[in-house]
């Protein structure tokens, strides 16, 4: 149980109602806590982001009870992933039978999940206002979120800034943001009638610094996705179709009668995929989540799923301890940890797949090779999480340098 404070009105806000604030809520709700969720959407609209959780990501929601509310639901599971290397299939993977959870991949329509996690948040017993204008959150022992048309601000224990990549909750609070060095842009659009199988994962990738990725959805719909090395010459954006899309998803090697009967449900998007972090994001009583506490390049997946993993991390954390200061810095030192293993793997695999210098293609040579008879190379993040192995001996290994 959370103990009450004294002075504060709210134990928790939440600045933010997407995946990351309403979970918060809803798993510290359900807790105890006085919750608010502070969302500016008064419906949420597709605006191509993450749409596949990882299996460790499902094992983060059951974790917190938040995959009840996704299946049944939105959520649609794909339990088979298959690989493609120029063309050629490189494995048919059984992702429940060979990750440590037990869990497919899961895919869902972004806003139709929202509106699950923020209802279910709201059914639990917390606060949710819609379609609010935060101005500003001031730090401190009490903090607070001055709102648009409401005086005085809205004092809590502890602020949360779970308003995405661009957060302004990290901005008020005076977080600093590190950025990784450029690799990829990504871009996505939703399609009814592509005539993938619908209960497969797909990716294709080239040597020349292209990759497609397939998530079908369920009822005919699947979400597409192309990435691109900046050493590859991706379409400036001016240039960028729906037309393109396709040509290009074709060029990598996704069948192209698969688009026969296709049809753009949805907008596409072409945007940097450049991981940032914030080193440590706690501090003086706001604490960051989600994408706002780091983002990671959406061509591997991990987004959600660390997302998910900020939650529970910090939910335990607060509901353990009277002091939440101590319980939030413990979180955030949890959170460095983990965040870094994703993004470190993440950059092993888009030096090793997307790149397209001369170092790369040798190392390609000589790496995947060794996957096809070795798949434990592969230092699989990815699916299974970061417990899994990620020093220099399993760099070395799955680069072929050993």
């Amino acid at each position: 149980m959370v103990a009450a404070s004294l002075v504060a009105p709210y134990d928790l806000i939440a600045v933010g109602g997407g995946i990351g604030g309403a979970s918060l809520a809803l798993t510290m709700a359900r807790r105890g806590a006085r919750v608010l969720v502070l969302e500016r959407e008064t419906r949420f609209a597709d605006r191509v982001r993450g749409e596949a959780l990882s299996p460790w990501g499902v094992a983060e929601a059951r974790a917190i009870g938040v995959a009840a509310h996704l299946q049944p639901g939105p959520g649609h599971e794909l339990p088979w992933l298959d690989s493609y290397f120029e063309g050629a299939q490189i494995s048919h993977r059984d992702i429940p039978s060979s990750t440590p959870h037990a869990a497919p991949w899961l895919a869902f329509y972004h806003p139709a999940m929202q509106e699950a996690v923020i209802d279910a948040a709201a059914a639990a017993g917390a606060e949710v206002r819609r379609g609010v204008r935060v101005r500003g959150v001031t730090s401190g022992r009490a903090p607070a979120v001055a709102v648009d048309g409401e005086s005085p601000a809205l004092v809590a224990r502890l602020v949360v800034g779970a308003d995405g990549r661009t957060s302004m909750v990290r901005r008020w609070g005076g977080f600093a943001v590190q950025r990784e060095r450029e690799r990829d842009v990504f871009s996505g659009v939703l399609f009814e009638g592509l005539a993938s199988p619908s209960d497969t994962s797909v990716i294709f990738f080239t040597a020349r610094g292209r990759i497609a990725l397939l998530f079908p959805q369920g009822d005919g719909r699947v979400r597409a996705y192309m990435g691109y090395h900046r050493g590859a010459g991706p379409p400036a954006s001016g240039d960028y179709d729906v037309r393109r899309f396709i040509e290009e998803s074709i060029g990598v090697g996704v069948p192209a009668d698969w688009f026969a009967r296709a049809q753009p449900i949805g907008p596409l998007a072409m945007f940097d995929a450049t991981d940032t972090w914030v080193p440590h994001p706690y501090g003086e009583g706001v604490a960051l989540i989600g994408d706002a506490a780091a983002t990671s390049d959406p061509t591997w997946g991990q987004g959600m799923s660390l997302t998910l993993r900020d939650v529970r991390v910090l939910a335990d954390r607060l509901s353990a301890a009277d002091d939440w200061d101590a319980a939030a810095h413990a979180y955030a030192a949890e959170h460095d940890c983990y965040a870094e293993i994703v993004r470190r793997v993440d950059g092993w695999y888009s030096d090793l797949l997307m790149d397209v210098s001369p170092s790369a293609e040798a190392a390609r040579l000589r790496a995947l090779p060794l996957f096809m008879t070795d798949q434990d190379r592969m230092v699989d993040v990815f699916s299974s999480g970061p417990e899994v192995p990620a020093g220099e001996t399993e760099r070395r290994r799955f680069f072929g340098e050993e």
